[in-house]
């Protein structure tokens, strides 16, 4: 073996990450299975969690340095696969399930969002080398959550679903929380700020003040908005 070849406790760390991001498929599963129990609860919180493993694994991944330890496995593609299935698949399944959709719309609807999803994520330029997402990042779980926390009338709801789905064709530039330089330390914090709230939400779903929670969790959407728009229209990063 080479002096420069990584050594046994750094190509387990590697596995681990690959694992980690792994993990939120069968989380995916288990929040289906919630999902046909008619439990949204922790339909929810298996969402959940796949989203913080998606928020941590790519710093995993970089710190690890897993496409030199392990280059014959793509873990952009493995996590463009785990993201489709737990952010499209999963919550798209929620909506029908739940009857969040007017029955009328639920085909096309399904249609749309997985479509448009899929061209999202192929799309070559889906994240840009400066750290945006083009388009409509895909974030149905969250769409998911607020349709149903909020409980507006169906026809709303699938006014809101349409317009995000279009909005995965509209090339506006979304931050990516994590990553775009400008304000991130107040995006990370006002991030995990948001994600007390809503997983403090999702614990108590169904209590009277989860849905006043939900509500004040939504001035972070604002915010999420508000700026990649300002950063798009300038030009910035």
């Amino acid at each position: 073996m080479s002096a420069s070849a990584p050594g046994p406790a750094r190509q387990l760390a590697a596995w681990g990450v690959h694992l980690l991001t792994a993990s939120s498929v069968p989380a995916g599963i288990l929040a289906l299975r919630a999902t046909v129990n008619g439990d949204a609860s922790t339909a929810f919180l298996w969402m959940a969690y796949t989203i913080a493993i998606d928020a941590i694994d790519g710093t995993l991944a970089r710190a690890v340095g897993v496409k030199q330890v392990l280059p014959w496995v793509d873990g952009a593609r493995l996590d463009d696969l785990v993201d489709y299935f737990t952010y499209v698949v999963v919550p798209v399944f929620f909506l029908l399930q739940m009857r969040l959709l007017p029955p009328t719309l639920e085909l096309p609807l399904t249609v749309l969002v997985t479509a448009a999803s899929g061209y999202g994520f192929s799309q070559t330029a889906a994240k840009t080398a400066d750290h945006f997402f083009t388009g409509f990042p895909s974030y149905w779980n969250i769409v998911a959550f607020y349709l149903y926390v909020l409980g507006w009338p169906l026809a709303l709801n699938a006014a809101v679903i349409a317009f995000f789905a279009v909005g995965v064709f509209v090339p506006l530039r979304y931050i990516y929380p994590s990553r775009t330089p400008t304000l991130r330390g107040l995006t990370v914090t006002l991030g995990i700020a948001w994600g007390v709230a809503v997983l403090w939400a999702l614990l108590h779903l169904g209590a009277p003040g989860a849905r006043t929670v939900t509500v004040a969790s939504l001035a972070y959407v604002v915010y999420y908005f508000a700026l990649s728009t300002a950063l798009h229209v300038h030009g910035r990063g």
